[in-house]
């Protein structure tokens, strides 16, 4: 897709340099388009913005420095320096203005002697490959922004999925081990939720300035708002698998249900994921969701030390943030949790205790 936006982008850049301004050889209009199309999701507009301010304050420092230094090796390369730094303590270290800051520089401290008024072109042509760069992505090839989140997202919700089934089975099985394994794997989810929020990030951007896509725009809005209390179950489902491997390592009790409660758990993670990707009801999420907490109180009921009611807590706190996940609010979603929690400890009460 980025090649075929890029391809696009380039043609179209020069040929309204060439034929329609008339410029024999507009080499910086498709570079700028191009320029804008490669940047990362989410940042196609900031890039195209500080691609022009780059074009304009290089243009005027260089003018200003070659009025008095005039030209020469040691004058370009001062020009330069001085262009760079310039919008370095303006801009940061924006790649995109430094960039077109110190190539504007390098192009009229180079050419100024031997070919006047390069300025109004230049300008001309950073604007004209930033504006087909942004139209490009906006009007005639935009990206299907649930695609780009499905596809980041996935890595997310397999692993969270799968770490939690880890813990279910450590608990199960008293494998201490298996649940610290399971710890360090949920810690190092942090480069995907990077791209996920590179991505979410990019979504937005298309929702925004695409009005082919304009009608996704409440499916990115739901997937941002489930992305929210997403981080928060991953930050749970860690203390969850932390918390277990310390039941375990301390011989404590871990009744059956405390491990079906958190498989119980996984499977609303993964249904999340399906049912957020093909626009359905959630109610199998919210159903997987009860039946999570009502293991967790069975647990409790059947009896749990210091590290074991840890995890019961942690399970309910990510349950409670899967509801919300889901839309529910949080007076809503605390108080099916607790229902929920009641029923299980009351199923263990009249006699339902498993095996």
């Amino acid at each position: 897709m980025i090649s075929l936006q890029a391809g696009l982008a380039a043609a179209l850049a020069w040929w309204i340099g060439h034929d329609v301004l008339g410029n024999p050889s507009p080499v910086f209009a498709p570079s700028a388009a191009v320029g804008t199309i490669v940047a990362a999701l989410g940042q196609r507009a900031r890039r195209t913005v500080e691609l022009l301010l780059g074009v304009g304050l290089g243009i005027a420092t260089t003018d200003v420095l070659l009025a008095f230094l005039g030209t020469g090796i040691w004058q370009t390369g001062l020009i330069v320096g001085l262009a760079i730094l310039a919008t370095l303590v303006l801009f940061g270290r924006s790649g995109s203005a430094v960039g077109q800051a110190g190539g504007t520089a390098v192009l009229l401290a180079t050419l100024a002697p031997a070919q006047h008024n390069l300025e109004w072109p230049r300008i001309v042509e950073a604007t004209v490959g930033g504006v087909v760069g942004l139209a490009v992505v906006a009007l005639l090839v935009p990206i299907n922004p649930m695609r780009i989140l499905d596809r980041d997202a996935a890595p997310i919700y397999q692993c969270l999925a799968g770490q939690l089934r880890e813990v279910s089975a450590a608990l199960a099985t008293r494998d201490q081990q298996r649940a610290v394994r399971a710890l360090d794997t949920l810690r190092g989810m942090g480069p995907d939720l990077d791209r996920m929020h590179q991505a979410l990030s990019g979504a937005e951007e298309v929702v925004s300035l695409a009005p082919a896509r304009w009608r996704r725009r409440q499916d990115v809005e739901r997937f941002a708002r489930a992305t929210v209390y997403l981080e928060r179950v991953i930050e749970h489902s860690r203390g969850l698998a932390r918390r277990s491997a310390l039941a375990l390592q301390y011989h404590e009790r871990a009744p059956y249900d405390l491990s079906v409660g958190v498989d119980r758990l996984a499977d609303a993670v993964e249904l999340l994921r399906r049912e957020h990707r093909a626009g359905r009801p959630t109610e199998q999420t919210h159903q997987n969701v009860r039946d999570a907490v009502q293991q967790a109180g069975r647990a409790r009921a059947l009896g749990v030390d210091e590290f074991g009611e840890a995890v019961v807590t942690q399970l309910r706190t990510a349950a409670s943030d899967l509801l919300r996940a889901i839309g529910s609010d949080p007076t809503s979603a605390n108080q099916e949790i607790r229902s929920a929690m009641r029923a299980g400890e009351e199923s263990v009460h009249h006699g339902g205790a498993s095996e």
